[in-house]
């Protein structure tokens, strides 16, 4: 017998955007795996050369589909792709295709966006704002809509440390409408000139961009059936529709690959300080459950109300703090090593961001120049310096949240996960409280070696991790001697000098 959440999407239409993305898959993956869905229309950037059903026929050989083709095999003949771009006006949805979402679309789940921290602001607002804008105004086409999802973040709000499920107009320097307005008016190039008075107190223009999306829901939204999902940090699957799957290297996950390849050896991070990441698939589970609950209230209420807002982020009973994020990934590297590393994994965490250079300076710029110089006698490209570059970079943009601890209130979800039945809470499972840390990471570190590494886990794949790992440790600690004597020995000869 269904459960309320699978009544609720049997036989319903989707529409969804970022259907591509890391979270899109995985929302996908769920709702075919546990629903009868009628139809997902699936809005996909069409790429030169490439038709978009094709982008549909490759995730055949997806690993995050498997479990669902092995069940159903003919599951992805119910995703339909809707040419478009987040981009372009009206979202480059054509007419016939915009006629076909507004007459059979039930239920959207609005996740498309630019992730990037340091996005020019012109292409993030174009993405994260107008866009929202755009998707509002399809939205109230749809004759049949019940339930609008939009996927915001934990920290559109980030400029306050404690967070409440509340909309935060009075952050922001212009409202909204006035930015947009203000985008139609200028240039690309002189509206990025102004970044730094429009972004204000905001870290980056994802986040200031992501808070400006909101404050168009606040204001256009109207009568839609709509909810605002906020998930913090979303990091690998804990159980479903894999253990472990991940297909980028985005925010810590990035931390930890660069760790295990010994490449990333000095990052700037508070060890103290609480890191908000929650798992992929936990992050479905509430994005189902709010359309699900949305659609229930817009009925019982009947009645323009404001959207609720719903945060997803690390239970304050189940907190992890940046240290132990870094010593549980470091761990796995006398557990599960690569096979393929640059040096014998350690990571330096320097909270005191002055001191950040010199450190990087001797533990990646100078060993980058040395194993760059091996690179060219070998006739090879050299790649480390500009990798380092492109490192240092992102540790800068990460920078404030790796240092900084928030608190976000989650009454809204805790209120939706008691709402729900016995059988919803173990088929949409996302309780924070009782997640088991450890027993997470092992799942994201074996994940990170499988999917991002390609590297079976296999005894003899391990053993051979795990030879390469000894012979490194013995370099590192060799060479470490040696600078330790090489620089008793100069302060040695400089105190017989002064005497």
């Amino acid at each position: 017998m269904d459960s309320e959440i699978q009544g609720f999407f049997k036989n319903k239409t989707v529409f969804l955007t970022g259907g591509t993305g890391f979270l899109g898959k995985v929302i996908t993956e769920k709702l075919l795996r546990t629903t009868e869905v009628n139809r997902i229309y699936s809005l996909i950037r069409p790429k030169r050369g490439v038709p978009i059903q094709d982008r549909i026929t490759t995730w055949a050989k997806d690993p995050v589909f498997e479990v669902l083709l092995r069940m159903k095999p003919d599951a992805l003949q119910r995703v339909c792709p809707i040419a478009g771009d987040c981009l372009d006006p009206d979202l480059g949805i054509s007419p016939s295709d915009r006629r076909i979402l507004t007459t059979e679309v039930q239920i959207v789940i609005h996740g498309a966006a630019t992730v990037r921290f340091d996005e020019a602001l012109h292409l993030s607002l174009a993405i994260n704002v107008r866009a929202t804008r755009l998707m509002l105004q399809l939205a109230k086409q749809m004759t049949q809509l019940v339930s609008y999802v939009h996927v915001s973040t934990a920290y559109s709000n980030c400029v306050v440390h404690d967070i409440a499920e509340r909309f935060y107009p009075e952050h922001l320097n212009c409202s909204s409408d006035k930015i947009l307005a203000m985008g139609e008016l200028v240039s690309s190039k002189l509206l990025d000139a102004m970044e730094p008075n429009l972004v204000g107190s905001f870290p980056n223009t994802y986040t200031y961009t992501k808070a400006l999306a909101e404050d168009v829901i606040l204001r256009e939204a109207g009568n839609l059936p709509l909810c605002i999902f906020r998930p913090a940090i979303i990091m690998s699957t804990y159980k479903e529709p894999l253990v472990g799957w991940v297909d980028n290297l985005f925010g810590p996950l990035a931390l930890c690959f660069g760790g295990a390849r010994g490449i990333m050896r000095v990052t700037t991070v508070d060890p103290t300080a609480k890191i908000s990441m929650v798992p992929a698939d936990y992050c479905v589970n509430v994005a189902l459950a709010c359309a699900w609950k949305t659609a229930e209230k817009s009925v019982q209420s009947g009645k323009v109300t404001t959207p609720p807002i719903y945060a997803f982020a690390p239970s304050e009973n189940n907190l992890l703090s940046y240290g132990n994020f870094v010593k549980s990934s470091i761990m796995y590297r006398d557990i599960i090593p690569l096979t393929k590393m640059l040096w014998y994994p350690f990571v330096l965490c320097i909270s005191t961001t002055s001191l950040f250079p010199l450190a990087a300076f001797f533990l990646h710029t100078l060993p980058g120049y040395f194993f760059d110089m091996l690179l060219r006698l070998k006739g090879r490209k050299p790649i480390l310096v500009d990798l380092y570059r492109k490192i240092h970079k992102n540790i800068a943009v990460l920078g404030p949240f790796s240092s900084t601890t928030w608190n976000f209130d989650m009454t809204n979800t805790k209120e939706l996960r008691e709402a729900m039945s016995k059988q919803d809470r173990n088929l949409y499972d996302f309780d924070m409280a009782q997640l088991d840390w450890d027993d997470y990471f092992k799942a994201a570190m074996y994940g990170m070696r499988l999917y991002i590494g390609k590297e079976k886990p296999t005894a003899e794949s391990i053993a051979k991790g795990l030879r390469l790992r000894k012979r490194l440790k013995v370099l590192h600690y060799a060479f470490a001697s040696s600078l330790v004597s090489l620089a008793g020995y100069v302060l040695y000869s400089l105190a017989r000098l002064v005497v």
